[in-house]
């Protein structure tokens, strides 16, 4: 059995290795967050899935990362040393869309992202492209150890991508890290065949869930019997963008679809293999995954880390979901397929959260990446490749249940020692309208001060390349939640939340929207310039300058910094 520390959480030093008597262990896992034992973080589930194996873990958080003393202060591990940057992409935690240096990170110590008093140095706790220099200091640490990438970063990363902060076509994480393998998407399944193949001295090849380098010979030989499908190469999509945009057209229908076939694209002196999807965890894999023993708490390094106190209280009741917006990566990382847990499985977590200390009774968000697909099911699933499943409109074979959904939220608020649960997640307006009362229980119950909706745009051009409903759907929103609060003698407050500087967009469209606004009677409280972020469709938009339906047709794209803050102070001025 595991001996854990005193308080159950996973050791992070050489003393917490020594304090609970390990003289070596198995596993190694760095990350650029500081490390919180909540299910909310990705480091953390993957931590207690391989402890529930039965393996020895340990966590090095946010490392020292100008030598490797750090990595070698831990030790080599006896099987792997797997690599995240965080719960975020590190140039997207270290700068804005505009490439400016952040000077706050959530996921550190009090929100500071610099080592102590480094900032004159600029030593930030998170290194740009974390998982290329963790996977550097981790080979000269631990010699021919096998070294795993994982996590948003590098899925997103995985293939040929553009790095905004750079401004150019970057290869693989994969090749320039020279790391064994890199898993993408939601990593349980392969890092527990990863873990049990390496326990038993067996190769790591054909993983699904994987990608892995080749040489030209082994992908000749893979192209030679037709069993790969091969993407633009590295140079081809660095001579012309569109093919960049090619490639992520293939990309995202191969994710999307759930498709088999194996993925190739040459980088600049190897091959990335992508090996099949990992299946989708069933709802009871998922309930199993959240019945891990998370402590809920921050280890001692980690307290005062902003992130913590946003997502303390909040539970995770849906993953995945099959909207598929140009500008978002959701599809791509946590896949199309929604899967829910059970009401049971929410209900323990609930129950530990209320024995937590410091709880004050209220559970700030049940939700996930779209919160109101809760118990959603395809009723094609199996045969659908298209899995895009609410543009133009809704899907007639995508099943609401709204009726668990509000059970849900019942059984929640008469938990003891729950005062008020709230909906804090992304919410789809165009289902809300397909399911009243979940809708008037959400507005009138279970919002916090003000509902969170997401129109992005006002303008059919703009939202057709955000994949996004039709202008309609907000006005109509908007009137039925009106007339709710009106029956209920209620008073309701939107945040709505929009993008400027998306590709198509032009400075007209900024101006269609404000007067748009102004009708709706909305206030703009959060918008952001459109950030170029890797792994969506928008950003290859974005750097080919082509429609994505109409690759041919060139589209306007705001990337001189005066045209993007033009498109800004519209909305600033709103």
């Amino acid at each position: 059995m595991t001996k854990h520390m005193p308080n159950n959480m996973i050791p992070v030093n050489p003393e917490g290795l020594r304090g609970i008597g390990w003289t070596e262990y198995d596993i190694l896992l760095v990350t650029g967050d500081a490390y919180i034992d909540h299910s909310s973080f990705g480091i953390a589930i993957i931590a207690r899935l391989l402890e529930s194996l039965g393996l020895r873990v340990a966590i090095l958080a946010q490392p020292w990362h100008q030598d490797a003393q750090a990595f070698k202060a831990m030790g080599r591990p006896k099987l792997f040393c797997g690599i995240t940057s965080g719960n975020m992409d590190s140039i997207v935690a270290n700068y804005s869309g505009n490439a400016r240096v952040r000077d706050k990170d959530a996921y550190s110590p009090a929100g500071n992202p610099y080592f102590g008093q480094e900032k004159a140095r600029g030593l930030r706790r998170r290194p740009d492209r974390a998982v290329i220099r963790y996977a550097q200091l981790a080979r000269e640490a631990f010699g021919d150890l096998p070294i795993i990438l994982g996590g948003i970063e590098a899925s997103l990363r995985r293939f040929a991508h553009y790095d905004y902060q750079q401004e150019r076509i970057r290869s693989s994480v994969l090749t320039d890290a020279k790391a064994d393998l890199l898993v993408y998407g939601m990593g349980e399944r392969a890092v527990t065949e990863i873990a049990q193949r390496l326990s038993q001295q067996k190769d790591l090849s054909n993983i699904a869930g994987t990608c892995e380098p080749l040489t030209d010979q082994e992908a000749s030989r893979l192209i030679s019997t037709g069993a790969a499908s091969v993407l633009p190469s590295l140079a081809k999509i660095q001579q012309d963008p569109v093919r960049f945009l090619t490639a992520e057209l293939l990309v995202d229908k191969h994710a999307r679809s759930g498709d088999r076939t194996i993925l190739l694209q040459r980088q600049q002196a190897l091959w990335v293999k992508q090996n099949e999807p990992a299946a989708p965890l069933s709802p009871q894999e998922l309930n199993a995954i959240y019945d891990l023993p998370f402590t809920g708490l921050p280890s001692l390094a980690a307290r005062g880390t902003p992130a913590f106190s946003m997502i303390r209280n909040s539970v995770t009741i849906v993953r995945g979901c099959p909207g598929n917006c140009s500008f978002c990566a959701i599809a791509r990382h946590q896949g199309p397929v929604v899967v829910s847990r059970s009401i049971d499985s929410v209900m323990r977590e609930l129950k530990r959260l209320t024995r937590t200390p410091g709880f004050d009774g209220v559970i700030s968000d049940l939700g996930g990446p779209t919160a109101n697909l809760y118990a959603a099911q395809c009723k094609r699933s199996h045969v659908c490749s298209r899995k895009d499943c609410l543009y133009p409109r809704p899907c007639p074979n995508l099943s609401l249940n709204e009726t668990a959904h509000l059970n849900l939220m019942r059984e929640a608020a008469k938990l003891p020692g729950i005062r008020r649960v709230f909906v804090s997640s992304g919410l789809r307006m165009e289902l809300l309208l397909k399911t009243p009362k979940l809708m008037e229980a959400i507005l009138l119950h279970h919002t916090p001060g003000s509902l969170k909706i997401a129109p992005e745009h006002t303008e059919e051009e703009v939202l057709r390349l955000m994949h996004k409903p039709a202008a309609a759907c907000l006005a109509d929103f908007l009137k039925e939640a009106q007339a709710m609060a009106r029956l209920q003698k209620r008073p309701i407050r939107f945040n709505p939340y929009f993008i400027s500087s998306h590709p198509g967009c032009t400075l007209a469209h900024m101006h269609a929207l404000a007067k748009r606004l102004k009708e709706l009677r909305l206030t703009v409280r959060q918008f952001q310039d459109f950030t170029p972020t890797p792994g969506t469709l928008s950003t290859a938009m974005y750097v080919s300058e082509r429609d994505m339906n109409t690759p041919q047709r060139s589209i306007y794209v705001a990337k001189r910094r005066s045209e993007r803050m033009a498109q800004r102070s519209v909305l600033e001025g709103t």
